[in-house]
């Protein structure tokens, strides 16, 4: 039994990343909720004919413990917070932070107390902020296993196959592109390494062609915007790159072995000193590959070879990385007056 619950379900995000789960065959249960429309996204997907089994929650009648714990098995619940943003594309990350830290603590209060054995995978930005939000109240419930909470960043790691694949001329090669991606989730904190691409960019490609693909990588979601005239951002790709990562999750639940995404993480655990090694500084959270299995995280995995310009980029993310993670951590510590 898989049961996957999306928190948020009725919205840009939600939406399409719901019928995505609801169309792999390894989900039996799907829990919906948001405070409005979840019922009838709910009761439109149960009509596919897949072996996903369909109920959409409101706020009402405890609504969001029922989402999370229901008449089923709780094997496998995830779950993602409402990606406010979705509806408001022109807000900066300290805006969408003071929208959304507050959704997600609330929201990881019911998971602590409902679902505390779940898999948690966070897309509400600014995800270099609200991970450490959902650790930080985990902790106060005592129920904190840092093998179990993913900060989703694989539309990063999808960009980067997508945009490889053109400069390379040959769009049906995407599929086939792995570039890994590392660092965090928002504008320099991302790093693409695309020494380590499987398909290897030319050799002659010159410098300006190489920095105008990484920053297209970093502000891909800056190119959305625009091209929706400012009245949307990256919702379907997102939710793409969400039910990608969840189904990642799943098929290491279910034993499948050797499957290894990038994911931005807690390291405070096996492979984490190693990093923080590597990278030089004492940072509690970074998005690297990770190694999963049946309980989540078996391993967090280096940064392998890479090269001086890569470094310099790893460099330039350290510090608004660990400025992203303070915030969130101060968010929960803080005592509010």
């Amino acid at each position: 039994m898989v049961k996957a619950v999306v928190l948020g379900a009725a919205g840009g995000i939600g939406q399409p990343l719901s019928l995505l789960l609801k169309t792999n065959p390894a989900v039996t249960e799907l829990a919906l909720y948001d405070i409005v429309n979840a019922p009838g996204v709910a009761v439109d997907l149960s009509h596919i004919a897949t072996p996903a089994r369909v109920q959409g929650y409101l706020p009402p009648n405890d609504g969001l413990k029922q989402a999370l714990t229901g008449r089923t098995s709780r094997r496998h619940p995830r779950w993602r917070p409402k990606e406010t943003c979705s509806l408001m594309p022109t807000l900066t990350s300290d805006d969408l932070f003071k929208i959304n830290a507050g959704i997600v603590r609330d929201l990881a209060t019911a998971i602590a107390t409902a679902a505390p054995k779940a898999f948690v995978l966070v897309i509400s930005n600014p995800v270099n902020s609200t991970v450490p939000i959902v650790a930080e109240v985990f902790k106060q419930h005592n129920v904190f296993d840092p093998k179990r909470l993913f900060g989703v960043t694989t539309l990063d790691v999808v960009r980067a196959s997508t945009f490889v694949a053109e400069v390379l001329g040959d769009l049906s090669l995407s599929q086939s592109v792995t570039v890994p991606v590392i660092g965090g989730h928002s504008g320099v904190t991302i790093v693409p390494l695309l020494s380590q691409s499987s398909r290897p960019l030319p050799e002659n490609l010159d410098k300006s062609t190489i920095d105008s693909l990484i920053n297209r990588i970093q502000f891909g979601g800056d190119e959305v915007v625009k091209a929706k005239d400012g009245t949307g951002s990256a919702t379907l790709s997102m939710a793409y790159a969400g039910a990608e990562f969840t189904a990642k999750i799943i098929r290491a639940f279910k034993g499948e072995k050797g499957i290894v995404v990038p994911s931005y993480v807690n390291l405070a655990q096996e492979g984490g000193e190693a990093l923080r090694k590597e990278l030089g500084k004492e940072i509690d959270y970074f998005s690297a590959p990770v190694a999963l299995g049946p309980n989540g995280i078996e391993r967090i995995n280096g940064l392998g070879a890479i090269t001086p310009a890569e470094r310099a980029l790893v460099d330039a993310a350290l510090p608004e990385l660990a400025t992203n993670i303070e915030k969130g951590v101060s968010f929960i510590q803080t005592p509010k007056l």
